[in-house]
């Protein structure tokens, strides 16, 4: 299936859970200041670090017989970003993370089909601050080769994650729109139902919806707990048809309580995925995954209680793509 047949025909696509805070995590790893992990695929060692990370998500899919969308590690991979990096002369990092992404699927022989591969972009600033938000013309230029050249390197989709605010959330969809690929904005919200720069969040999908053409294939939040997320939707269910997706971090600490945590808040696997596949539920969401905090463990017990939700064995034979069986 397309990315776009998945997402309307399969009963659940998973999400890898973190990549940038385990590596960080690593003694022996060293992020970009600017550019984050989009320049270990340069690094050998991080190289490896990165892929035994993206192979430990991917390996959950295959195991349970279920989508999978994996992200590419451009989150921070803006020309801006990478022209202050060490890696200022490579000649498309862009495009060499989509190739190392795209080796990693490669190796997955008939399960290779139901993996999909996002493009990530981020914010120009903190994704916790909506005070360093561009604005839609300003982000609309600032994100537009990064946006291209995530187009042509072959990404299925194009995901802008971990956004604060409505303004750069609207110049990353008008900056994205033009070049053919589906794609989808991820907010992170408050518990009182607003984007981090208090706009509700039905009223940022409708301003975008209504901006842009063509529009988001769908919206998502990450970045919050679930119980957060329960509570800032909870009065707003007509919004679910264009919010299908959430990768959940495991603190219900504020964002600005986590900004800059020197320790890891987490909760266990067990409880997270039950809260999770509790919304994906009620709700009907149909992306599901981590962010902060989750590790493989996580992702790992979202499949099996999706799984055994849908009544199949918890550890089925392997087939080949074809998920409307489910």
């Amino acid at each position: 299936m397309t990315f776009v047949d998945a997402v309307y025909n399969s009963p659940v696509i998973l999400t890898e859970g973190a990549v940038i805070e385990r590596l960080n995590r690593q003694p022996a790893v060293e992020l970009d200041p600017f550019i984050a992990n989009a320049g270990l695929i340069y690094d050998d060692p991080g190289k490896k670090a990165m892929e035994r990370i993206y192979r430990q998500y991917t390996d959950i899919g295959l195991r349970y017989q279920l989508p999978i969308i994996v992200s590419a590690p451009t989150w921070r991979a803006s020309s801006e970003r990478i022209s202050k990096s060490v890696y200022r002369n490579r000649n498309n990092i862009v495009r060499d993370c989509i190739a190392f992404i795209s080796e990693i699927r490669h190796d997955y022989s008939d399960y290779a089909d139901n993996i999909y591969i996002a493009g990530l972009i981020a914010c120009r600033g903190d994704a916790y601050s909506p005070r360093e938000a561009l604005s839609a013309e300003e982000a609309k230029t600032y994100h537009r080769l990064q946006a291209q050249q995530l187009a042509e390197a072959g990404a299925d989709y194009i995901l802008a994650a971990t956004l604060p605010a409505v303004s750069e959330a609207l110049g990353m969809a008008a900056a994205i729109s033009p070049y053919g690929l589906p794609y989808s904005l991820s907010f992170v919200i408050r518990a009182n139902g607003t984007v981090l720069d208090g706009t509700p969040l039905w009223e940022a999908i409708e301003t975008i919806d209504a901006a842009v053409d063509p529009q988001p294939l769908f919206y998502q939040v990450n970045c919050v707990h679930p119980a957060v997320f329960g509570q800032a939707v909870k009065h707003s269910e007509s919004i679910f048809d264009r919010l299908f997706g959430l990768q959940a971090n495991t603190s219900t600490k504020s964002p600005e309580e986590l900004d800059g945590l020197d320790y890891l808040d987490t909760s266990e696997p067990e409880e997270f995925a039950e809260s999770m596949v509790s919304l994906h539920r009620q709700y009907g969401l149909k992306i599901v995954g981590g962010c902060c905090g989750t590790d493989d463990r996580h992702i790992e017990e979202i499949a099996k209680q999706i799984r055994s939700g849908l009544k199949i064995s918890s550890n089925p034979p392997l087939v080949t793509s074809n998920f409307s069986s489910l």
